[in-house]
């Protein structure tokens, strides 16, 4: 292929398709609008983002999912959904700035991300695309 000449009709996958369903981890308790992860290390089952170097985020909890009782018997079921959201930034050198724009950010839990993998200890969010007073906008799940 080459350069473009011209203006391009680029296709996109539509909205619905960035809805997901994973089961839900033994013993697990996932918020709805929590920052969700498979866990590589526990046969990709879905938990709540963590300080961990095997998780995979695969976006924002889009319900409840309480799997705190069961075994997989019934298995319990979370509906995920990419895209970008707001959440918290963490704090002290691990603060995300401007400067970061564009750059991946790390999971500290379920609803805050930082800067940097705190010496590889922690997987990586998302993308940061925007910083305000109230938060990181980060893209989970697309990346």
């Amino acid at each position: 292929m080459t350069a473009l000449t011209n203006d391009r009709d680029t296709k996109m996958i539509i909205e619905p398709a960035l809805l997901r369903e994973f089961d839900v981890d033994d013993d697990t308790l996932i918020y709805s609008g929590s920052i969700v992860a498979i866990d590589t290390a526990d046969s990709n089952k879905a938990k709540p983002g963590a300080t961990s170097t095997t998780l995979i985020v695969v976006g924002r909890a889009e319900h409840r999912a309480n799997n705190k009782t069961g075994v997989d018997d019934p298995v319990k079921k979370i509906k995920v959904k990419a895209g970008t959201f707001l959440y918290a930034n963490s704090g002290a050198s691990d603060e995300i700035t401007d400067a970061d724009i564009g750059k991946n950010v790390y999971l500290v839990d379920d609803q805050t991300v930082a800067k940097t993998s705190a010496t590889n200890t922690r997987s990586v969010a998302g993308k940061v695309w925007k910083v305000e007073s109230a938060g990181v906008w980060v893209t989970l799940g697309l990346n």
